[in-house]
């Protein structure tokens, strides 16, 4: 059931309302008394009934009750708990129509920050948009009243956890998984001292199941519970990780030699990447597999290459990058992907790639490998952008940089640092990591301008 939040109020009768546009957020926008009205459930061009769930000082939160007159562009939800579960916030836009709102989002942004900057509009990137995700982190709850854990989602507008037995946007062999995975659950001593589960699934490899479950749980599993576990992991051939404190407690229930990995195919580079359950890796293979392609594509590395990777993970990028220049750097904040990256890089047999730990939202200039002379440099920084490490960018000044991003505010504001300081904005597009949701990954090529008058 759907909560307020302390001190809001709830308008007492459902307004209608007419809808103008999608927010940054993919909710309708409208007008009611000269107030901005967040409308979730709406879409541009319909009339509908809304309940007000917040009123704020400029604007209110609403929910659509009823759609009077609907968009052309609206469609049926995939899944069947999309209604209650908050996993999802636009599967009833059409789905070419969600990349066509993400495509324009991230121009709008990049528009408002460099206006009258032309550049290409790369095509945006898109692929599967059910049963795609490969990475989640689900709640569960024991509740007495029903007699069971549900695991999933949380609603919307609420921490309750939805009661789904399918997920229309996690791959197949999780989906699929639930109703088992609740049956468990359900089953054991330690039920109700259980408030997540992540999943993690990897490709079909002959050291490791391609599916991961870590089971957090706040108190001791009896020896039943475990047993359970262990014959859960066995009939679904699985692995199953238990998490009794912080993530650096996490270990695998089946002690074995295998190495706690799991692994995903990179194929047109020939590599394979391993990968801890808990690491950081994109959600969505088929997208990932076309944002490597394009990056290489834009960066265009060869053998005369010196390429700096910055945030780099466990090589996502650095080692097909490897395969193409002569030299690749990667750098990474976090030092456990560091020793993946150089993991990968051993396994796939390439020489041609080191790996640096360190923080690049801090004093980085005492590190030695940014004095290695590179010409091609491609970041993929977290949601607060590359702010900090710009500064050391105009320094060694590279021909080409290419920026993967995941969040179109913090790369508008990054671009306009790097068009005032000389770097030329030559394309930019969208990326659909996310089916269904708000969320937006963007891609951008920055070229030298003093390169490109040189040229001309």
């Amino acid at each position: 059931m759907a909560g307020t939040r302390s001190g809001s109020t709830r308008q007492k009768e459902p307004l209608t309302l007419g809808i103008e546009k999608l927010s940054h957020e993919g909710r309708g926008i409208s007008r009611h008394e000269g107030k901005v009205v967040f409308v979730e459930g709406a879409l541009p061009g319909e009339m509908v009934r809304a309940r007000v769930l917040r009123n704020k000082g400029a604007y209110s939160d609403a929910t659509v009750l009823e759609v009077l007159e609907a968009s052309t562009n609206r469609t049926s939800p995939p899944c069947a708990h999309y209604s209650a579960c908050g996993g999802c916030s636009l599967q009833h836009l059409e789905s070419t129509s969600q990349s066509e709102f993400k495509d324009e989002m991230l121009h709008e942004r990049l528009a408002h920050v460099a206006p009258g900057i032309s550049y290409e509009h790369l095509p945006v990137l898109s692929d599967a948009t059910v049963s795609y995700r490969r990475k989640a982190r689900l709640g569960a709850r024991y509740v007495s009243g029903k007699g069971k854990v549900l695991i999933g989602f949380r609603e919307k507008h609420s921490n309750f956890i939805t009661d789904m037995d399918s997920c229309a946007v996690l791959v197949e062999q999780v989906s699929g998984l639930l109703p088992a995975l609740r049956g468990l659950a359900s089953g054991l001593d330690a039920r109700d001292s259980i408030p997540q589960i992540e999943v993690a699934v990897g490709d079909k490899h002959p050291e490791a199941a391609s599916l991961a479950l870590i089971i957090r749980h706040l108190r001791m599993l009896s020896s039943s519970d475990l047993q359970q576990l262990r014959s859960f992991e066995e009939q679904h051939g699985l692995d199953i990780y238990l998490q009794p404190k912080g993530p650096e407690s996490v270990h695998r229930l089946k002690e074995d030699s295998r190495p706690e990995r799991l692994y995903y195919r990179l194929e047109d580079y020939g590599l394979t990447l391993a990968f801890h359950p808990l690491d950081f890796t994109q959600v969505n293979a088929g997208i990932n597999r076309k944002m490597i392609k394009q990056a290489l594509s834009l960066l265009d590395p060869g053998p005369q290459d010196r390429v700096l990777d910055l945030f780099c993970g466990l090589g996502n990028f650095t080692l097909p990058i490897a395969t193409r220049a002569g030299f690749v750097t990667g750098v990474e904040g976090i030092d456990a992907m560091v020793k993946r990256g150089e993991e990968n890089a051993a396994a796939n047999n390439l020489v041609n790639v080191d790996f640096h730990c360190a923080d690049l939202a801090s004093d980085y200039s005492r590190h030695t490998w940014l004095k290695d002379g590179y010409n091609k440099v491609l970041l993929d920084p977290p949601r607060s952008g590359a702010l900090e490490i710009i500064p050391a960018l105009l320094d060694i000044r590279p021909q080409t940089m290419v920026y993967v991003s995941c969040n179109p505010a913090t790369l508008a504001r990054d671009a306009e640092h790097l068009v005032r300081d000389g770097y030329t904005l030559v394309s930019a597009g969208a990326m659909d990591m996310f089916p269904h949701t708000s969320h937006v990954e963007a891609m951008a090529l920055f070229i030298d301008g003093r390169l490109q008058k040189h040229k001309s």
